[in-house]
């Protein structure tokens, strides 16, 4: 045995069956956990005398919670980076998409293939085989399948080739959250997940510029040839930066390390200690079920799940009319157009900050005020502010694209309801990765998919819609649905625990 090895049996307490993060919220009543004023995280450490192989110490620099602040903040910032490419993708080909229509003689099928390149897939299988791996394979297969979009003869191609792209894409969104749980505290989830959440954000909003110019001035196939090199040079950069963040998975490699070091056959990982015995098989099947069991089992998450696809779908409805209404109305070249897209990216970029300072330290203020105790919902009651600004946007831009009033106000018009956006899905993500810090990917896919697939489907109704109502009252009739929604942030507060607490899940069988 290595003296190292030895000093980990010897030297160490066997805490093997404490977690590396605070234990899921859903998994055991909440009054155990709040009982209890704020205690310091314990990790497993190792205690080889009992054939148990965790951290070296609770301060182990290679457990993800103790890497350096720098550390952590530039590997947050490199998945931010590519999750800022996917979401492009998403939204780059819609103001040259007149382009391709001309050039294959399709009208409507083409919003088809707009749509198709939001269809997600969930990750949980990082949590089976790491963070590292399953990103770095997904955005790969994002960055190979540009080359056939920009190759497709027909509109068939195009939407199969956008198809496989958004399950490649996907991956980035949903494990941010695995990320930002591997990583960071709860006192600084807040900003972590903004900065994290800008990609998918703001993504939508500047591939349209992007997206308008080039469309314009060389072709729409220069569209997916541009994903092509930023995607693939910034994968390049992660592949060789990035590194192993998912607590359990390292702890893995540790134990076969160590097992075939010291020809050991008994050694166990902390994070297994005292849990079922699984094959491969029924681990990946396990897994890969956790979103639809959070879904299915828990209102909570049903709910706020519904609420943030609303909005998601009202996005993407405003992206139908923007390009039309500013080339046909305005008299915005194509390229131009695109710049009509700023006036929700400020939006965007304003909301984040203000969630981005203000998340954490409101969840701090009102955990102190609960005696020191926490519980999830302190990350929700912001979100009422900003779920009665959302709606705004609807009567303020749909009105005065309806009377052509001057281009800017329509522009500014969009403003509220990015602002708004960010302050709704903040904190239902950060809410998500409270709750589920063990198993964040597989919340935060359940939150991706239903979003994701409102967002491809509902714009298909966009313009029959606004072809019958006009931009007024389509854009009221929006608004209106908004503001119904507005007591859902409400109940959210108020009952969340409750909710929460009736309805456990324990997410380990």
């Amino acid at each position: 045995m290595s003296a190292s090895s030895q000093r980990s049996g010897s030297s160490h307490t066997a805490l093997g069956q404490e977690r590396a993060q605070e234990p899921d919220l859903e998994k055991q009543p909440t009054e155990t956990a709040a009982e209890a004023p704020a205690p310091t995280v314990q990790y497993p450490v190792s205690d080889l005398s009992q054939g148990i192989v965790g951290w070296e110490s609770q301060d182990d620099p290679e457990n993800p919670q103790n890497f350096a602040s720098s550390k952590k903040w530039s590997l947050l910032a490199l998945i931010s980076a590519f999750t800022l490419v996917s979401p492009l993708a998403s939204s780059m080909f819609s103001p040259a998409v007149v382009y391709m229509g001309e050039q294959f003689g399709e009208t409507n099928e083409t919003i088809l293939a707009l749509s198709v390149m939001r269809t997600p897939v969930p990750r949980p299988l990082s949590e089976i085989y790491g963070r590292r791996i399953v990103l770095s394979s997904a955005n790969w297969f994002f960055v190979v399948w540009q080359i056939g979009c920009a190759l497709s003869k027909n509109i068939q191609t195009l939407i199969v080739c956008r198809l496989f792209a958004g399950i490649g894409g996907s991956a980035c969104i949903t494990l941010g959250a695995g990320v930002v749980a591997d990583m960071f505290p709860r006192e600084q989830r807040g900003m972590a997940t903004s900065i994290w959440s800008m990609g998918p954000l703001i993504g939508p909003v500047v591939g349209p510029i992007a997206g308008g110019f080039l469309g314009e001035q060389v072709s729409w196939q220069w569209i997916f040839w541009l994903l092509l090199i930023v995607g693939g040079a910034m994968q390049l950069g992660i592949e060789i930066l990035n590194k192993e963040t998912f607590a359990p998975v390292l702890i893995k490699w540790k134990t076969a390390k160590l097992a075939k070091e010291l020809d050991r056959t008994d050694l166990i990982s902390a994070y297994e200690v005292g849990k079922e015995k699984l094959t491969p098989g029924q681990t990946l099947q396990r897994s890969l079920i956790r979103p639809a069991l959070l879904l299915t089992r828990s209102p909570i998450v049903a709910l706020l799940s519904l609420y943030m696809s609303l909005v998601y779908g009202l996005l993407y409805l405003f992206f139908t009319t923007i390009s039309d209404v500013f080339t046909s109305t305005y008299g915005f070249s194509v390229g131009l157009s695109g710049l009509a897209y700023l006036g929700i990216g400020i939006g965007f970029i304003v909301g984040l900050a203000i969630m981005g300072v203000t998340n954490d330290k409101i969840m701090l203020k009102l955990r102190t005020k609960n005696g020191g105790r926490f519980e999830p919902e302190m990350r929700l009651p912001t979100m009422i502010i900003f779920a009665c600004i959302l709606p705004i946007s609807f009567f303020w831009y749909g009105w005065t694209a309806d009377k052509h009033v001057f281009w800017i106000v329509p522009i500014i018009g969009m403003f509220p309801f990015g602002v708004g956006m960010m302050g709704v899905f903040m904190p239902i993500q950060t809410y998500i990765i409270d709750c589920y810090p063990a198993y964040a990917a597989s919340a935060n896919a359940t939150l991706t998919a239903t979003r994701s697939l409102v967002g491809a489907l509902l714009p298909l109704a966009g313009t029959p819609m606004f072809d019958s109502l006009g931009l007024g009252w389509g854009n009221s009739l929006l608004g209106f649905l908004a503001l119904a929604f507005v007591p859902i942030p409400i109940i959210f507060t108020k009952y969340g625990k409750t909710i929460r607490e009736r309805w456990p899940i324990n997410l380990e069988k």
